[in-house]
C-alpha cells in the first residue's frame, strides 16, 4: 500500500459541520435532555416521541446556525470556540441549576480573576477536558476537501435550507406539545445549547453599543444639602453597606432557626435599629442590582428605559455632600464612576486579607483615613460611604468568614457545590452571615463613637440558591427566579444625635418593619436620610416618609 492510500480521507466541508451539529444538538445539550426527561408530562409513548422530535429540532436548527455562520477561514476556531462555550455552559447549568441568559453573559464578562478561580473544579476541568479538549483535537486535525466558493455557497445554503425546512416540518407536527413545554417551564428555553448563549452574547453586545452611544443625562439639577452644620466633626455621616448574596431566608434577624445575627439583636434589643424583613431586590445578580438600586426610575423603569442617567452618587454629591464608594467586591458596575472610590482588594492588609482576598473588615480599618482624603467643605453639608461588601459570594462560602470565627461546622470547601451535603453548604454560608453580623456591628460602634450624628443603612443586592429544587448560586432570570433569590434583608440604624436632630420616630418605622419594600425605595429613602431635597425625590418610596421631621 502506498503512503497516499493511508491518508484519511478529506470531508466535505457540509458534512463536517453536520457532524458538529449533531454534537452541539445532542452531546451538547445534555442538561436539557436530562431536565426534560425529568419533567412528568414527558414520560409515555406520546411524550417520548415529543422529546425526540424536540432533539431532531435542535439538531436542525443548529445546521442552520453553523451553515450560515461559519465559513471556511474561521471553521476551526469557530468549532473551537462552540465546543467551549457549549461544554462550559453545559457545566454550570448541570452542577448549579443555572440557565444562560443576557444577564448571566454579563456576569461572566464582569468576573474578575478572584471569582474566575473560586468557580475551578475538578468536575469542570475534566468536563472541559472531554467536551472541549478530546473533541477540538479531532475537529481541528481533520482533512477538508477543497470546494469552490460558489459551489461552497450554494451547498451550505443549502443545507441552511434543508435545516429551516425539517425544524419548521417537525414543529408544525408537534406544536401543541412543544409549545405547551416552553410554556409551562420558562427556563428550558435558556438552557438550548448554543442558542442561549449566541442570543445572550447578542443581546449584550447590542445593549452595551446602544446605551453608550446615549449621552448621560443628568438627574437632580435642583438638589440642595438641607444640613445645618459648619464643620465636619458636626455634619451627619451616613454609611450605605451593600450586602452581597445574603438571603433574607437564613438572616437570624428574620426568625431564621439559627442566630446568625446575634449582635445586630443585641442592636435591635436597643431600640436603635429597625430590620425589614419584607424586601425585594431588583435583579438576582450584582450587575442587575447594583445599577438598578441607584437609580431613580424603579426596577420597571430602569429595565424599560434605554437612556443611561445619573445615580443617587451624584445627586448626592450635586447637593455638595461628600461621597465616597469603598468597593471589596467585583465592582461598582458603573454607579461610582464620577465619585471618589478606593479598591480595598489591593491593600493587603495583614490579618484581613488571606489568598489575595479581604475579608470586609478591611474597609472599616481603612475607612477613617479614606474620609480625611475627601474635601472638607464637602463633609462640612454632610458623607455618604458606600461600602460594597464581599458578603456571602459564592460557590466559595467558607472563604468569607475567617478561621477563628466558624460556628457551623463542617463546612463545604469545594468550589463544586453539588458535590457537598447540603448541610455542609448551609454551614459555610451560615458563617458567612455571621461574619457579616460581626462586619456591620463593628461599624455601628465605630459610627456610636463618632461625635456627629451617624446612621447606617444595610441591603443586600441579590440573594442565593442553596441547592433547593437543584438551584445553586444566583442569576436565574427574575420571573423564574425562587425567593431565596430575590429576598433580601434590610435594616436600618440610627445614632441618638441623628435621631433627636431628625426627630426620628422608631415607633413608626417599626410598624413598617413588615411591610413589603423593594430596592425602589433605596433611592428616595437614601436622600431623605441625607437631607437632601430635590424634585428627582418620590415622597411616596421614602421608607422614612412620616416617620423623621428632617430640618
Amino acid at each position: 500500500m502506498t503512503p497516499s492510500s493511508l491518508r484519511q480521507p478529506a470531508w466535505h466541508p457540509t458534512a463536517l459541520l453536520l457532524i458538529l451539529a449533531t454534537w452541539l444538538a445532542t452531546i451538547g445539550n445534555f442538561p436539557l435532555w436530562t431536565a426534560l426527561w425529568k419533567l412528568p408530562e414527558t414520560h409515555g409513548l406520546k411524550a417520548i416521541a415529543t422529546l425526540g422530535i424536540l432533539v431532531l429540532v435542535i439538531l436542525a436548527a443548529t445546521l442552520l446556525l453553523l451553515s450560515l455562520l461559519v465559513w471556511p477561514r474561521w471553521r476551526k476556531p469557530a468549532g473551537l470556540l462552540l465546543l467551549a462555550v457549549t461544554a462550559s455552559s453545559s457545566y454550570f447549568m448541570a452542577s448549579y441549576g443555572i440557565v444562560i441568559d443576557p444577564t448571566m453573559v454579563t456576569n461572566v464578562v464582569q468576573t474578575d480573576a478572584g471569582e474566575a478561580l473560586d468557580l475551578l473544579s475538578w468536575p469542570l476541568l475534566v468536563t472541559l477536558a472531554l467536551g472541549v479538549v478530546l473533541p477540538g483535537i479531532w475537529w481541528w486535525r481533520q482533512p477538508v476537501r477543497p470546494v469552490g466558493k460558489v459551489r461552497l455557497m450554494a451547498h451550505q445554503l443549502g443545507a441552511a435550507l434543508l435545516g429551516l425546512l425539517v425544524a419548521v416540518a417537525l414543529l408544525w407536527t408537534s406544536f401543541q406539545d412543544v409549545a405547551s413545554l416552553m410554556r409551562n417551564h420558562k427556563q428550558l428555553r435558556y438552557m438550548i445549547n448554543p442558542f442561549n448563549s449566541v442570543y445572550a452574547v447578542g443581546r449584550v453586545a447590542v445593549g452595551r453599543t446602544a446605551q453608550a452611544q446615549k449621552p448621560l443625562q443628568p438627574l437632580g439639577t435642583d438638589a440642595q444639602a438641607a444640613a445645618t452644620a459648619t464643620d465636619p466633626e458636626s455634619a451627619p455621616l451616613i454609611v450605605l453597606v451593600v450586602g452581597e448574596t445574603a438571603r433574607a431566608a437564613n438572616f437570624g434577624l428574620g426568625g431564621y432557626a439559627r442566630d446568625t445575627t446575634p449582635r445586630l439583636k443585641e442592636l435591635q434589643g436597643q431600640g436603635d435599629m429597625v430590620y425589614f424583613s419584607n424586601v425585594s431586590s431588583c435583579g438576582t445578580n450584582t450587575q442587575a442590582s447594583v445599577p438598578c438600586m441607584f437609580s431613580h426610575l424603579g426596577k420597571q423603569g430602569f429595565e424599560d428605559s434605554n437612556d443611561r442617567y445619573e445615580n443617587l452618587l451624584d445627586v448626592l454629591q450635586r447637593a455638595g455632600l461628600a461621597v465616597l464608594w469603598m468597593e471589596n467586591q467585583s465592582g461598582c458596575k458603573g454607579v461610582c464612576e464620577r465619585v471618589p472610590n478606593v479598591d480595598t482588594r489591593t491593600l493587603g492588609i495583614a490579618g484581613l486579607c488571606p489568598d489575595g482576598q479581604c475579608l470586609d473588615q478591611v474597609m472599616l480599618h481603612q475607612l477613617p483615613q479614606e474620609l480625611a482624603k475627601l474635601p472638607a467643605e464637602r463633609r462640612a453639608k454632610g458623607t455618604v460611604v458606600v461600602m460594597h461588601q464581599m458578603g456571602s459570594h459564592g460557590p466559595a462560602y467558607y472563604k468569607r468568614s475567617p478561621e477563628s470565627d466558624k460556628h457551623f461546622l463542617p463546612e463545604c470547601t469545594s468550589h463544586a457545590l453539588q458535590e457537598c451535603p447540603v448541610e455542609h453548604i448551609q454551614n459555610a454560608y451560615d458563617n458567612s452571615l455571621r461574619y457579616t453580623d460581626h462586619f456591620l456591628a463593628d461599624t455601628v460602634r465605630w459610627l456610636q463613637a463618632q461625635k456627629r450624628p451617624t446612621a447606617l443603612l444595610y441591603v443586600s443586592d441579590h440573594g442565593e440558591s442553596l441547592g433547593e429544587k437543584g438551584l445553586y448560586l444566583h442569576g436565574m432570570p427574575y420571573r423564574m427566579a425562587p425567593a431565596e433569590q430575590t429576598h433580601v434583608p434590610m435594616l436600618a440604624w440610627a445614632s441618638k444625635p441623628l435621631q433627636r436632630d431628625m426627630h426620628w420616630n422608631m415607633a413608626c418605622l417599626q410598624a413598617r418593619a413588615h411591610q413589603p419594600w423593594s430596592h425602589d425605595n433605596l433611592f428616595h429613602t437614601l436622600l431623605d436620610l441625607a437631607r437632601v431635597h430635590t424634585s428627582a425625590q418620590n415622597a411616596g418610596l421614602d421608607m422614612l416618609a412620616g416617620c423623621t421631621r428632617a430640618a
